[in-house]
């Protein structure tokens, strides 16, 4: 099986993934969810005019030349509408949220106002509809103002609770397994032995799936080992997780065990490697229900793999719209040398220049292990297949590393 270029790769894992069932869940608890349909006001807001100042309702035609003497009828607190109407020569007093009594169409703020007893004296004229808010300023009724596809963040969920929705429809979280292999790997804070390293991605791939909206589930480290490898893919169909993830032991060496183990299990394979560096040894088909994505065990490698391919996955089962990552363009910060057959996503760092365009370095060491760089890098600068020296100034291209 040949190199995979990258677009026809992400075709095939998203192929066929559509948004996951909706179920509702309470205000309070949909701050990062995904709409799953479009959401209408039920309520007009605001349902009547009303003052946008402390001050004094009145009508435009009693204070248009100043001063002005009216006749203080009522009070009107927010919340408590008056009950009769305003007539010529009245004004009532006023505060901010309060609705405006039958009669009356602007409002005197209180700072170009004085009262003396039951007379109030407006010293400023003041025009038509000033300091009001008109019913439906905001939004009416049966308006549509979230729509279907949109993670809601919290000024959506401000939004959504002025239109009076205490539950919303939303997708559910897909569910990501991720399993790590290797004799090689122990836990951090724990001693590694002669030949053993701390392992990483079980955490930086749990993080970039639960800050897409997933749930993550730990489905630990297993060891070299055909039996306990097909132990831990049974374990995931039966959790059950949407997406297995796998890091390491994807590859065909003597102890690279999670394709036998797969295919042990009926896999339908779609494609392995990728015209791609890091993550050349990337793998992806089904298990049933169960998406599979094979990722290489190198820590930057697995991270890239990751967020080109399965942060798409994800937002995709979420129902979102938005699934690729935005491309930029940037000017090179440094020389970088001709590409061969694969794609290269560099690790580099964002700055301006004294003209304020975006600049783009890239570390001169982009090896897969060195997590130090991926720790520092702003973003991925992408050097397409077999594009030629570049040298610093150059136009390029960029994806913001955001998650």
């Amino acid at each position: 099986m040949g190199l995979t270029p990258i677009a026809e790769a992400l075709a095939s894992v998203l192929e066929d993934a559509g948004p996951l069932p909706a179920e509702p869940v309470p205000l309070a608890a949909a701050a990062g969810r995904v709409l799953a349909q479009d959401l209408a006001a039920t309520r007009t807001q605001p349902p009547a005019d009303v003052s946008a100042m402390d001050g004094y309702a009145v009508r435009a035609a009693d204070v248009a030349a100043a001063p002005a003497r009216l006749r203080l009828a009522g009070e009107v607190p927010a919340g408590r509408p008056f009950a009769g109407s305003i007539g010529p020569g009245e004004a009532a007093r006023i505060f901010t949220g309060g609705v405006l009594p039958p009669g009356t169409d602007t409002v005197v703020i209180q700072e170009l106002a004085t009262r003396d007893g039951e007379t109030v004296i407006v010293e400023k004229p003041a025009g038509l509809g000033r300091n009001v808010r008109k019913a439906g300023l905001d939004f009416e009724a049966g308006e549509v103002l979230l729509s279907a596809g949109r993670r809601l963040n919290g000024r959506d969920i401000a939004l959504a609770a002025s239109m009076n929705h205490a539950v919303l429809p939303v997708r559910r979280r897909p569910r990501i397994g991720i399993l790590a292999t290797g004799d090689e790997l122990v836990a951090p804070g724990t001693e590694p032995g002669p030949g053993q390293i701390v392992y990483s991605n079980v955490f930086a791939l749990a993080a970039l799936a639960e800050a897409e909206g997933a749930s993550a589930v730990d489905l630990g480290v297993v060891p070299d080992r055909l039996d306990a490898t097909i132990a831990a893919v049974r374990r995931a169909r039966a959790a059950p997780v949407d997406v297995l993830v796998t890091a390491g032991g994807a590859s065909v060496g003597e102890y690279d065990l999670v394709q036998q183990a797969l295919a042990a299990e009926g896999l339908s394979l779609a494609f392995w490697k990728v015209a791609l560096r890091p993550g050349k040894p990337l793998m992806s088909g089904r298990l049933g229900v169960m998406r599979v994505l094979g990722l290489p065990g190198n820590p930057v490698s697995a991270y890239v793999c990751a967020f080109l391919f399965l942060i798409p996955l994800i937002r995709r089962l979420s129902g979102r719209t938005d699934l690729a990552h935005p491309i930029e363009s940037a000017i090179l910060g440094r020389d970088v040398p001709a590409n061969d057959e694969r794609a290269d996503y560099m690790r580099a760092t964002l700055a301006r220049d004294a003209h304020g365009r975006l600049v783009a370095t890239p570390f001169g060491i982009q090896d897969s292990s060195m997590l130090v760089s991926l720790a520092k890098a702003d973003c991925l600068l992408i050097r397409e297949p077999y594009a030629v020296a570049a040298a610093a100034g150059s136009d390029c291209r960029i994806v913001r590393l955001v998650s």
